[in-house]
């Protein structure tokens, strides 16, 4: 199996290239951001091993740019950093998996194997249903070309409904899924939420995505209404 080794540190590169090859990996190695993008670009790799803080492209931005040109090669994401945000950024960019330095090289073999049977399914990191999207890193959402003014509450609420779209939800999943775990509020909370995001994403646009079905829940339209 092919491997982009894609790390600025030159001993380290070395001895995962090493490793690897031993463990029967054909391995290629980048040591700039820049390079790696290229060559993620140009080449049919199986995995790719990503450090995060590159010279000339960060490892952030080679993740996005390859999943938003459709290319859908699984991504292990190595770096020194070991908190839980920058985690949560590399699998929101588009990563499959995260490996904290220092790291066991079995560790990271095994991980990679495991990519490998996994596979490399689409999954678009932008989440959409018609013309509306939504880019749960960046905390953006559009309507069309039009970029909507959504609070952080509206935005985990859209999320959710374009992750389910096409499924009748009812509140209680809703709760359960976009507010915290020990919420003891209004369960109406979520019509009030509804109605914003309608204001927000339909009315402007003279559309009926989110459909109320009375006594069940809500649904957003798999088209975007």
């Amino acid at each position: 199996m092919r491997v982009l080794v894609v790390e600025d540190e030159p001993r380290l590169a070395a001895g995962l290239r090493a490793g690897l090859v031993a463990d029967g990996f054909a391995v290629d190695v980048a040591l700039t951001g820049t390079d790696g993008l290229w060559l993620a670009r140009e080449e049919p790799f199986d995995v790719i091993v990503l450090d995060l803080m590159l010279p000339g492209v960060n490892g952030y931005r080679i993740c996005r740019t390859l999943r938003d040109e459709g290319i859908w090669t699984p991504i292990l994401m190595l770096t020194a950093k070991d908190g839980e945000w920058d985690e949560v950024e590399g699998l929101d960019t588009g990563a499959d998996d995260y490996l904290t330095k220092p790291f066991s090289h079995a560790v990271l073999v095994a991980r990679l194997r495991a990519l490998l049977r996994r596979g490399a399914p689409e999954r678009p990191v932008v989440l959409s249903a018609g013309d509306l999207r939504l880019d749960p890193a960046a905390r953006r959402a559009w309507r069309g070309a039009t970029e909507l003014a959504l609070t952080g509450r509206e935005l985990s609420l859209l999320e959710f409904l374009l992750r389910r779209r096409g499924e009748v939800l009812s509140k209680r999943e809703i709760l359960a899924h976009v507010w915290d775990f020990d919420f003891d509020g209004d369960a109406n909370i979520v019509e009030v939420y509804v109605r914003h995001l309608r204001d927000k994403l339909d009315r402007p646009f003279g559309r009926s995505a989110i459909e109320t079905l009375r006594g069940s829940g809500y649904r957003l339209a798999a088209d975007g209404g």
